[in-house]
């Protein structure tokens, strides 16, 4: 590819599926549609970790989870690992960032030319009360924020994010030209459609005001499920909070509002491009952190290996990105940090070394990789065992530390609804993604090792008892913005 500046729009807990152009028939994402019609969309791509501060770790250093060693939400970034915003700045590139980073601090170095309103973890600690994984973990006691504050309005979230997209526009329109020497790279980080649910009026009841299907499986809610999910619910109890179905309604209305609010704010991302005169020299990558569960099967958040909650958006535009495009071979988030480079022009050897698992997203847009597997992992929050994905062609299976494992045929199956893992006859493929799994890493090992780091930091922050009184912050606040636990 020819060098280009590049514009980097990440959302917070975007389920792949709530935008009209991945097919949903009631959400209304005009923005995102015309950006996959003019450009590529691919339909199987993927979180490193279904969890918002170790995802973007990983997202920053192009590495797993586990090459990383930043395993929740208690252990944020702080700009000592490679990163390629540092890479490229050091470079000579211009790398600005406005919003959302959930890094350690902005006192750090995080390896940008220049971070605008950056929201990071609270007082650089982050979710400490997800340190405690042990038999016994503590019920969240912000919970009832999912449920409770659904519905119609503006939040810190809403606020926060009308801030980003306004600095977002100004930047394109006002500094942008002034870096033409090497391409630019601007990171625009919104927070919605993550929770609390609440929706601008505007955006709100014009799904309020339909029929709305209930969520996905939500009438097992109330019967087993697989032991991992039953402990991620006990732990969060997000649906204990839902009394009513409009209360329900509301929480689907609002996150519905929320896409569309975030659309509206990638749209004015995008005229303001247009308007500077340089949307002919700029590539557009659209993606979000992880997704969502949004009810299905009675679950909220994200933090499952489930495709609402495991699954992201990722939509390309621009030079060199072939137009009405859609590939469905399995992607990473992680295939994004050698794309950057490339769109840059920075492909030395020592911006690309063998230990970046990535694969370069022009190569999957070329037809390679049809027989990769594909990666995720979680050591996180409201978990007692790690998980783990291996994606290959049309199946998935979840292998569990200490729990059975979960396979799917996702062409015949997108839903999960039909759990293969005890069929005899899918045995070899248990087997053959299972090996898969190991040629990445140990997972019994790698469980054991994050359990380990986690139990040393919680001695250092003044174990669980301390912890459980620090209380539950329910969601991180935006900068300036007190928080407040339960």
């Amino acid at each position: 590819m020819k060098p280009s500046n590049l514009i980097i729009i990440m959302s917070d807990q975007h389920n792949r599926k709530l935008a009209g152009c991945y097919g949903h028939d009631i959400v209304k994402t005009p923005n995102l549609d015309r950006m996959a019609q003019t450009g590529t969309r691919f339909d199987a791509a993927y979180t490193p970790c279904p969890v918002c501060v170790p995802a973007r770790a990983a997202f920053a250093t192009g590495k797993y989870v586990h090459q990383i060693g930043l395993w929740d939400n208690a252990m944020p970034f702080d700009g000592s690992q490679p990163n390629w915003h540092a890479l490229l700045r050091d470079r000579g590139h211009q790398v600005v960032s406005i919003g959302k980073l959930h890094f350690h601090s902005s006192d750090d170095d995080n390896g940008f030319s220049d971070e605008q309103i950056g929201m990071h973890v609270i007082d650089g600690e982050g979710d400490l009360l997800g340190l405690v994984r042990d038999e016994d973990m503590p019920k969240r006691g912000g919970a009832y924020k999912m449920a409770c504050m659904a519905g119609p309005g503006e939040s810190v979230y809403t606020t926060y994010d009308r801030e980003i997209a306004a600095r977002a526009q100004v930047w394109l329109r006002e500094e942008a030209g002034k870096y033409s020497d090497k391409p630019w790279v601007l990171f625009v980080s919104f927070v919605c459609p993550h929770f609390p649910l609440t929706a601008p009026p505007e955006f709100f009841y014009p799904y309020y005001d339909q029929d709305l299907p209930e969520p996905k499986l939500y009438h097992l809610r109330d019967q087993p499920l697989h032991p991992f999910l039953e402990d991620y619910r006990a732990s969060f109890a997000y649906d204990d909070f839902f009394e009513d179905a409009d209360m329900v309604k509301r929480a689907q209305a609002g996150y519905l509002g929320l896409c569309s609010f975030l659309d509206h704010n990638i749209g004015n991302v995008l005229q303001a491009l247009d308007a500077s005169g340089l949307k002919g020299d700029t590539r557009v990558v659209y993606t979000s952190d992880h997704g969502d569960n949004l009810g299905a099967r009675g679950l909220w958040g994200k933090s499952t290996m489930l495709e609402e909650s495991v699954g992201v958006p990722l939509i390309m535009s621009g030079p060199d990105i072939p137009a009405g495009t859609v590939v469905d071979t399995p992607a990473n988030l992680l295939d994004l940090y050698p794309f950057f480079m490339e769109c840059a022009g920075e492909t030395s050897p020592e911006t690309l070394s063998d230990d970046h698992p990535g694969i370069d997203v022009m190569r999957l847009i070329n037809g390679e990789g049809k027989t990769r597997a594909v990666f995720s992992e979680y050591h996180a929050m409201g978990s007692k065992t790690a998980a783990y994905m291996i994606r290959k062609g049309p199946y998935k299976l979840i292998y569990y530390a200490h729990y059975p494992p979960q396979l799917f045929d996702l062409e015949s199956d997108p839903e999960e609804l039909n759990d293969l893992a005890e069929d005899a006859n899918a045995k070899p493929v248990v087997d053959e993604l299972t090996a898969e799994l190991f040629r990445i890493c140990d997972p019994h090992a790698v469980d054991a090792e994050a359990k380990q780091t986690q139990e040393k930091l919680l001695r250092e922050k003044g174990g669980r008892a301390a912890v459980i009184e620090r209380g539950d912050l329910g969601f991180s606040m935006p900068p300036g913005v007190s928080p407040e636990f339960d």
